[in-house]
């Protein structure tokens, strides 16, 4: 089958888009990627054809202030200039990113059907928990229950005002106010990340992480016999700043080796004979890792536990406090925030005397195995 894949250039989302795109070459499907121009030509030489989306840029009209409305409406605007694009190139199936929903709006306007891609675990509200990003557990008992169902009705408000714009912006393409939602949806996360909900949809299936190396270098951690810490900076405009000075700092004299992957390369000041950084293949940094210092994004956790290595995580804004509190609850993570240096110190340090840490990181990676297979749910779709 020939399979349209679009997703935004964030590298928590043009990444796993890579991944599936891989997983389709493999099966022996014609995946064609649509994506921002950073990530054309590493896709390339892949072996992906990859093309620009077009529509990504900010727009005088976008409001920055109202993110349902600046989502919903770039996705309609995405949608027209991506329509041409797919028209020449027929696919059987559409798969969108559920932050780049443009691709599943085109083609619907196409008549034919799309998947959604979800890169983390599955974020829709459920009458079983509490709101996503608040980072509980589901309340027990009579006032856990009542917390939780309060919260949901404040959040609602919210949902229902995001469907509204979903609906306005649909009506502004010549496509019906009621939105028929996608064919299927596919949850790219380690079981270990996800939550029992009284109503899963029967349309999305976990597919395990979606993970891809943008680089081939191999970063070998610095000479020596004391544990290795990797430190993983977040990708997303919302993480936490400064975690890789802060790690280096609390961390000097502890008695560890460090390696820091970069995405942008190593930094310009010079650093201890014991810190590594730059721009390196993480599946590698992870197979020398006792412990991660990392910010709380999907794909780098994910990614971490899927090695069976537990984490110190940093989380910043989006969802990072969600997955957080998740890996800590299972057992594999300890959060900090406020973040110091000391306090960084003190949680790798612990992560490090404490057998239960790694325990728990390499019971989630067990659970990788238990999970759907991406490609053959597209297939079903057709």
């Amino acid at each position: 089958m020939r399979v349209a894949v679009v997703a935004g250039p964030d590298p928590g989302h043009a990444f796993p888009a890579i991944a599936l795109c891989l997983r389709f070459l493999e099966a022996g499907d014609e995946p064609i990627l649509f994506t921002g121009a950073r990530w054309l030509e590493p896709a390339r030489a892949a072996g992906i054809r990859a093309e620009r989306l077009k529509g990504l840029a900010p727009r005088p009209v976008d409001d920055d202030h109202d993110a349902g409305a600046r989502i919903h409406a770039r996705a309609a605007h995405i949608s027209t200039e991506l329509l041409p694009d797919l028209q020449e190139l027929n696919p059987d199936l559409v798969v969108s990113d559920i932050l780049t929903a443009g691709g599943g709006l085109a083609a619907e306007r196409m008549g034919i059907p799309w998947v959604e891609l979800s890169p983390h675990p599955l974020y829709s509200a459920s009458k079983g928990l509490p709101p996503i990003g608040s980072g509980l557990a589901p309340g027990t008992g009579v006032r856990g229950r009542l917390r939780d169902m309060m919260m949901r009705a404040a959040t609602g408000r919210s949902i229902k005002l995001g469907l509204r714009q979903r609906s306005d912006a649909r009506e502004t393409i010549g496509l019906p106010r009621r939105d028929p939602g996608p064919a299927a949806r596919l949850i790219g996360t380690i079981p270990a990340l996800e939550v029992e909900r009284p109503d899963w949809p029967d349309e999305a299936h976990v597919v395990g992480p979606l993970l891809w190396e943008p680089t081939e270098s191999v970063l070998e951690p610095p000479p020596g016999a004391d544990p290795v810490v990797m430190v993983a900076p977040s990708t997303a405009f919302t993480g936490a700043e400064g975690m890789f000075e802060m790690t280096v700092s609390g961390l000097a004299g502890a008695g560890v080796r460090m390696v820091a992957s970069l995405l942008d390369g190593a930094p310009d000041a010079e650093l201890p004979p014991w810190v590594r950084a730059g721009l390196g293949r993480q599946d590698e940094m992870l197979s020398h890792a006792s412990v991660i210092v990392c910010g709380g994004g999907h794909g780098m956790l994910a990614k971490a536990l899927s090695a069976g290595v537990p984490a110190v995580v940093v989380p910043g804004g989006g969802d990072q406090w969600e997955l957080a509190n998740r890996a800590a609850r299972q057992g594999s993570a300890t959060i900090v925030r406020p973040v110091t240096a000391d306090a960084l110190r003190e949680a790798v340090l612990r992560v490090l005397a404490d057998d239960s840490f790694a325990q728990a990181a390499r019971h989630a990676a067990r659970t990788a195995s238990d999970v759907a297979d991406p490609v053959q749910v597209c297939r079903a779709v057709l």
